[in-house]
């Protein structure tokens, strides 16, 4: 059975691999000259999805949260490995679930070489390998004091539908399926990661909350900054929100929104934006990277805001 599910659903020409699905390991070789990065993510039936959820979104959603690691450093897709466990084999979840994976792959040039099937908890596990020219990956270290803080797209949207999904954030009908798509349907930020390489001073994927992943590139670069609450992009819809703090939570550290959290000089804010109008992606300035550790969130009027909690927490309740 489980040869079976892989033949006919994830079994498909890879001409970018040397061996792909059907051996007991893939076989790849990497371009000339260039390096890997390997980046792994796992979705949990229940922690990060529900059982209502459709499988062609879920499979949409697996593989871009993946990519979306190799956005932030700047590397180019080349293959993938899955490995899923199965409650029971489901041809038709299997069928949907492959279609929103493999249109997702094919956006962005991905093959799948490899995984594994088992019986169990719905729990999708996919690692992704891309390229990167040596020396020009982005990192975490980079930023230094007086560069810019910069984001890609908007933020807040996929934690504001989770929160209305679960009865914390009342919005209209209306207003709520204009959120939902981020939730489900996250936009990785491949092109926009490439031609940042060479520009940006640091990079990070915003998975778990900006205040949280930007955070982590503070840590990793030894240094601080400051953040400018009323520069956030938001989603129009969102503003008839911000005035509730939950609303406000989700913008500064609901996590899920997948776009690029990235530091850069200032003298180079013209090649940020260049790169983004190359890549068709909005980009913002947020903040800037201050000497001093420590994260500060100030208002319109210059003045410190109040953190309860900067991002999700994987081993949280």
């Amino acid at each position: 059975m489980e040869f079976t599910l892989i033949a006919r659903h994830f079994t498909r020409a890879t001409p970018g691999a040397v061996l792909g699905v059907g051996d007991d390991c893939a076989l790849l070789a990497p371009s000339p000259g260039m390096q890997l990065a390997v980046s792994t993510d796992m979705l949990l039936e229940g922690r990060h999805f529900s059982p209502q959820d459709s499988p062609a979104g879920l499979g949409h959603k697996s593989l871009a949260v993946n990519l979306s690691d190799l956005a932030a450093m700047g590397a180019t897709p080349r293959w993938a490995t899955l490995a899923i466990a199965l409650p029971e084999a489901n041809d038709a979840w299997l069928t949907a679930f492959a279609r929103g994976f493999f249109r997702m792959a094919d956006q962005h040039g991905i093959e799948l070489v490899g995984g594994d099937t088992t019986r169990g908890a719905l729990t999708v596990s996919i690692t992704v390998i891309g390229e990167v020219p040596p020396g020009q990956a982005l990192r975490r270290d980079g930023a230094r004091a007086d560069d810019d803080v910069w984001v890609s797209g908007t933020l807040g949207a996929a934690a504001m539908a989770l929160a209305y999904r679960q009865g914390r954030l009342f919005m209209e009908q209306i207003d709520a399926a204009r959120v939902l798509p981020a939730l489900y349907l996250p936009t990785p930020r491949v092109e926009l990661g490439i031609a940042l390489r060479g520009i940006a001073s640091s990079a990070i994927d915003i998975s778990d909350g900006l205040l949280g992943d930007l955070g982590h590139i503070l840590e990793r670069s030894q240094v601080g900054a400051v953040v400018e609450f009323a520069a956030l992009p938001t989603l129009p819809v969102a503003q008839t929100y911000l005035h509730e703090k939950v609303a406000r939570d989700c913008v500064l550290a609901g996590g899920d929104d997948y776009e690029l959290c990235f530091t850069a000089p200032a003298a180079r804010r013209d090649a940020v934006q260049a790169a983004a109008q190359s890549a068709g992606v909005a980009v913002t300035r947020i903040g800037r990277i201050a000497a001093e550790p420590g994260l500060t969130v100030i208002d319109a009027d210059g003045q410190p805001l109040p953190i309860d909690h900067t991002g999700y927490d994987h081993f949280a309740a």
